[in-house]
Order: structure tokens, then sequence, then C-alpha cells
């Protein structure tokens, strides 16, 4: 597996990515491009020597929204002329509208396999790979996985095989505590982990800046997790803003085990940066256990997302059903700013002109020029 440590982050931080069976993958890339270069140095000189095609680049700010009326059912019959857009309380003018779901939906999931989701791991495993199976799309769509606890680590980069990915779900497993011994080997082979901690904004962060930015068309991450961060290097303003810059929506599954560590003959640690075992960085440990749902709730806010709550009730394969649902509903517009809009963060403001409508879209974006 290839160490792709030597890619970082504009934080300048390692990026603890593994990418599982990817050696024949690199090998037929290797072949491809090895191919490719010696048919550019064989054509003709005269077609070297065309002109370039003059290419301008527009910036088009793409929002994609979900609209519920007041019994909170999923509108799906609005048309262009139904939505009002404001860009820092400026009225903008939607030039693209689409309602059309078959845009190719890039998908992540990021899963907590700290100690405090060691109850529900099985469930959301199980949920996963329906989820999956009925989502994506093979040959259009493409998904990726990503488990955190005291590291980030791809199980499977983007795809569209099911098979690969029902294989990435096999890997989960929860991490033990430094203190403990390892009891035996982990899934395939793999030596089981002994670490812990909870790196959910390298998490948010790797999977936007790394793995989506680039992308094209429809992308989202769904995060499983109870919403508190112990180790990361990141904070939750540059996960949020990594996301955002991204276009990338982020739905959160919130279940929160009350003594994570119980079973395991130790209580719960302090909560914030550094973790068990080696410390990651300085940081001084809160008095106080963070609300792991309120921050959660912040994150997917501000991309566009929801948050959903594990319980009897609403188990995680029924949370699972209204994303998809959610997913399939979307309402997709653009606009291209002025000219003159400056650098940074912009707030933006989507609402229909029905007013018992709620709008469900991302508050705002980065320009980059």
């Amino acid at each position: 597996m290839p160490d792709l440590s030597h890619r970082t982050s504009r934080r300048q931080f390692q990026l603890l990515l593994f990418r599982r069976g990817a050696h024949a993958t690199n090998l037929a890339l290797l072949c491809c491009l090895a191919a490719a270069l010696l048919l550019v140095t064989q054509a003709p000189l005269s077609s070297q020597q065309e002109k370039p095609a003059i290419s301008v680049d527009v910036k088009v700010v793409n929002v994609l929204a979900t609209v519920r009326d007041k019994h909170g059912e999923l509108v799906s019959n609005l048309g262009k002329d139904d939505f009002t857009l404001e860009e820092d309380g400026r009225p903008q003018a939607v030039a693209y509208f689409s309602h059309e779901t078959d845009l190719p939906l890039m998908l992540g999931l990021l899963v907590d396999t700290s100690l405090s989701q060691r109850r529900v791991l099985p469930d959301e495993r199980d949920a996963s790979r329906s989820f999956l199976a009925n989502i994506v799309r093979e040959g259009q769509d493409k998904a990726f996985l990503i488990h955190f606890d005291r590291e980030v680590e791809l199980l499977q980069d983007l795809t569209t095989s099911h098979q690969k990915l029902e294989s990435a779900l096999k890997l989960l497993e929860i991490a033990r505590p430094d203190s403990d011994p390892p009891t035996g080997g982990g899934p395939r082979g793999y030596p089981q982990r002994t670490r812990a901690g909870t790196a959910l904004y390298d998490a948010i962060f790797l999977a936007s800046d790394e793995v989506l930015k680039k992308q094209q068309g429809r992308k989202a991450v769904i995060v499983l997790s109870d919403g508190i961060d112990r180790g990361s290097r990141e904070n939750l303003e540059s996960a949020v803003g990594a996301a955002q810059r991204a276009d990338t929506i982020v739905y959160s599954i919130y279940f929160a085990d009350e003594e994570p560590y119980q079973s395991f003959g130790r209580p719960a640690g302090p909560y914030g940066g550094g973790g068990y075992g080696r410390r990651r960085s300085p940081q001084p440990f809160p008095q106080e256990r963070p609300d792991g749902k309120k921050i959660l709730t912040r994150i997917s806010a501000e991309t566009g997302g929801r948050l959903f709550q594990v319980s009897k009730k609403l188990p995680v394969d029924q949370i699972y059903r209204q994303i998809e649902a959610e997913l399939r509903s979307q309402y997709s517009l653009g606009y291209t700013p002025d000219a003159n809009t400056s650098s940074g963060y912009h707030n933006l403001r989507l609402a229909t002109k029905q007013k018992d409508l709620v709008v469900q879209a991302r508050q705002g974006y980065y320009l980059e020029r």
C-alpha cells in the first residue's frame, strides 16, 4: 500500500490515507501513461504546432437544495421562478436550474471507529452496505469509505464497484485503548489497532480537500459519530471551510454513548485535542465535555445537510433511507458572481417565494480567484 504522507494540506499535517490493494491499479495506470507518451512523441509536427484554444474560466456557484413543507414532507414540484437567491444580501439571478437527479453523485462515508461507537458499529456496517447498494449506480456514481479514530484512514478510494465497497466495510473495527494489549489479529490478517482518539475534524477536512474537491457533480459525505473530536490537527472552522470549498454537503448521523470506555475498565478521558497516548499537539484540554450534537448540527447546517440522531425509534437503516430520499430529491441552482466580487467567504441565502416551505441549503461559499 503506497504511503501518501508526502501529500500535505495547507496546514502541512501528515495525510494518513492508505490505499488498500492499489498496486495493480497503479501498474495499469503507469502502462496507460507510457502508451500515451509514446503516441505524443510520434504525433506529426504540424498537429503539435496548432494554436491552442482559448479557455475562459467562469466561476459558477452551485447550490444544492432540499425543500420541505410544514409537515416535513419533501417538495419536488418547484421551478426556477419559485426560488429567491441572495449573496451577501444582494439578489442574484439564477442562471442554471435543474431538478434532475441523474447527475453523478460522489459520496463519502466517514465512520467513527473510536470506543464511543462500539455499540452501534455493527448496525452501521450492515445499514451502510444496504445504503451504498441502493444509492450508488454502478458506472455512474462513486463512493469512498474513511474510518477515523486516533488517525484517519482511507479504506476504499472513490469507486463505482459495490464489491469493493462491501469489502472495505468489512474492515471496519473499533480501536482499542493504547493500554489494552491486542487480543488477536484484525480483519484480513491486519494487526488489530490499539490507538484511541477521534480525529473528526481531520476526517472531514481530508475527505473534502483531498478526495472531493477535484471531483465534479453532486458531492456529499455522511459522518457517523458522537461529534466529539479528540486529537485533530484541524479545528471545526477549517473542517467546515474545507467542505464548503469542495461544494460538499455533510450529513451527520449522531450516536452518543455516555460511558464509552466502561467495558474496558477505564473512565472516559478528557475531551479535546491530544487524545490518549502520544500527544499530537500541545493544545490544552477543555474543562467541560463539548456538545457533540451541537457540533455536528453546525457542520451539517453550514454545508447544506442535516443531523439525524440514532434512537430505538429511528435506527441507522431508517436514517439512511431518509438521506437517500433527500439525495434523490435535490434541486440544483447555479449563478455567476459579479466580476467585482472579492475573494473569500460569501454568505448565501436561498429561499422559496412560498413562505411555508423550508429550504435546506448551504449557508455560504468561498470564492477563489
